[in-house]
C-alpha cells in the first residue's frame, strides 16, 4: 500500500493558493489629487443635471456605461440641454466589467458634473469620482453639493506622495462662486 507524500501535497496546495491568489483582481486606481480650482481649469464642461438614463457598450475591449444627462445649468461650457457622459464599467452583452474609482451613478439623481472630452470623443467625469458632486436639498433653498472621500490611492502631483482624499461639502451657490471665481481670474490672464 502507497501512502500520500505530504511534500508533495503541501508543494501543491501552495501552487493552488499562489494561483488562486494571482486570478483574484485587483481593487485599486491610483489618482493624481486634484483640487477644486484643478477641476474647474482642466474642465471642459461642468453642468448641473440629473440622470435620465443609461446604457453599457463596449469601446473596444473597454465596456462603458453611458449616461444621458438632462442639463438644468451650465456653469462652465456650452451645448444643449442633455449631454452624454461615460463612466468605465458597466455591462454589455451579458459581459460586465468594473473599474476601481469609478463612480455610479443613479437614475434621476441631480448631480454637478466636471467634464472633459477625450480624443476619441467621449465625455467623462474628471478625475473619476472627484469631479461629481452629488445635489441634495437640505430644506433651505440653497441646495448641498457634496463630493464623497475617494477610497483610491491617491497622490499628491508635486510630491508624487500618497495623501488622504477628503469629502468637499458647500451650497451650491458656494460651488458656483468658486467656479465663476476661476473662470474670472482664468479670463483675466
Amino acid at each position: 500500500m502507497r501512502s500520500a507524500d505530504p511534500t508533495g501535497v503541501k508543494r501543491h496546495f501552495r501552487i493552488a493558493l499562489i494561483l488562486t491568489a494571482c486570478m483574484v483582481p485587483l481593487q485599486c486606481a491610483t489618482l493624481e489629487r486634484l483640487t477644486l480650482e484643478d477641476m474647474i481649469a482642466k474642465s471642459s464642461m461642468i453642468v448641473r443635471g440629473k440622470v435620465a438614463g443609461s446604457w453599457g457598450a463596449f469601446s473596444g475591449s473597454v465596456i462603458y456605461t453611458h449616461y444621458t444627462i438632462q442639463v438644468s445649468e451650465r456653469l462652465k461650457g456650452a451645448g444643449g440641454s442633455s449631454v452624454e457622459i461615460v463612466v468605465p464599467g458597466g455591462t454589455a452583452n451579458n459581459f460586465r466589467q468594473s473599474f476601481s474609482g469609478a463612480p455610479t451613478l443613479a437614475s434621476g439623481s441631480e448631480y454637478v458634473f466636471f467634464l472633459w472630452t477625450s480624443r476619441a470623443g467621449l465625455t467623462q467625469v474628471i478625475g473619476l469620482t472627484q469631479g461629481l458632486f452629488e445635489v441634495a436639498s437640505d430644506g433651505t433653498g440653497d441646495p448641498t453639493a457634496t463630493r464623497t472621500a475617494s477610497h483610491e490611492l491617491m497622490l499628491d502631483p508635486r510630491t508624487g506622495r500618497p495623501v488622504k482624499d477628503q469629502t468637499l461639502v458647500m451650497h451650491l451657490s458656494e460651488l458656483r462662486t468658486e467656479v465663476a471665481s476661476a473662470l474670472g481670474k482664468t479670463a483675466g490672464q
